[in-house]
């Protein structure tokens, strides 16, 4: 008998994101911390990608011939303002649900993006490549994470960049994001996020450094109450973002 092929794919998952597909673009719905986070991400992309590859942050089109992929898309709320910022983006995601609510939302936009219902493993497969790959916010949803993670560094092209985003697995973000955010605040829905499934940034770190990817930069990010707003923070017991690079071949 043949050996059931691995994948990346958490079925649960994919439809517990599928059937929230509808709210993606709704900045009070149940995507509001993404769009609340949305700002910092995106500034801390920016800012990298342009002092990596020698670009003006400060332009208008600072990711201007880079190609980006942006790996669990979701609804499209980075591959957006990663095409406006002059990239040529493929945004992927497992949920075909989530895919079609992004084209429908880059068409009405007047954004161009592509997107499709794939996986990492996949496009990997197909010998696809990238300046950027954007993992952000899905690390802890997939069901082999090692699996997951080599498949994306694989798609780097040497001297490449990726950007990782996730939550810790320690107390502190048991405590906050999901008690407080999911059953107190109420901010995302129940069952969101699972303690097991937290990533830790060794975690991130090991099955990447064995596919010849360098750590450059780690990061946390906070949830400022009084400015309703996040920041970046040397606190990573959260949330924390990681930028790794493939270095050019010498």
């Amino acid at each position: 008998m043949n050996q059931a092929a691995q994948t990346t794919i958490d079925e649960d998952e994919v439809a517990r994101f599928s059937a929230m597909a509808a709210e993606w673009w709704n900045p009070k719905g149940k995507f509001r911390p993404l769009h609340k986070f949305n700002p910092v991400r995106l500034t801390y992309i920016r800012n990298h990608v342009a002092a990596h590859f020698g670009r003006d942050p400060k332009s208008d089109k600072p990711l201007q011939g880079l190609r980006v992929l942006d790996i669990g898309c979701g609804g499209g709320l980075l591959s957006e303002p990663m095409a406006r910022m002059g990239a040529e983006v493929l945004g992927a995601d497992a949920s075909r649900t989530n895919v079609e609510v992004a084209s429908i939302h880059a068409a009405q936009s007047g954004v161009n993006v592509s997107y499709e219902a794939v996986t990492s493993e996949e496009l990997a497969a197909r010998g696809e490549r990238f300046d950027i790959v954007l993992n952000m916010e899905v690390v802890e949803h997939v069901a082999d994470v090692d699996l997951f993670l080599t498949s994306c560094a694989e798609m780097v092209k040497p001297g490449g960049l990726m950007f990782v985003a996730t939550i810790n697995r320690t107390m502190k973000a048991m405590a906050l994001a999901i008690i407080g955010a999911e059953y107190v605040l109420r901010w995302l829905p129940r069952g969101t996020h699972q303690y097991e499934r937290l990533v830790r940034p060794e975690e991130i770190e090991t099955p990447l450094a064995a596919s010849g990817m360098n750590v450059i930069d780690r990061t946390g990010v906070f949830y400022n109450p009084l400015q309703d707003q996040w920041n970046l923070s040397r606190d990573m017991d959260v949330n924390y973002m990681m930028l790794m690079e493939r270095p050019k071949a010498s």
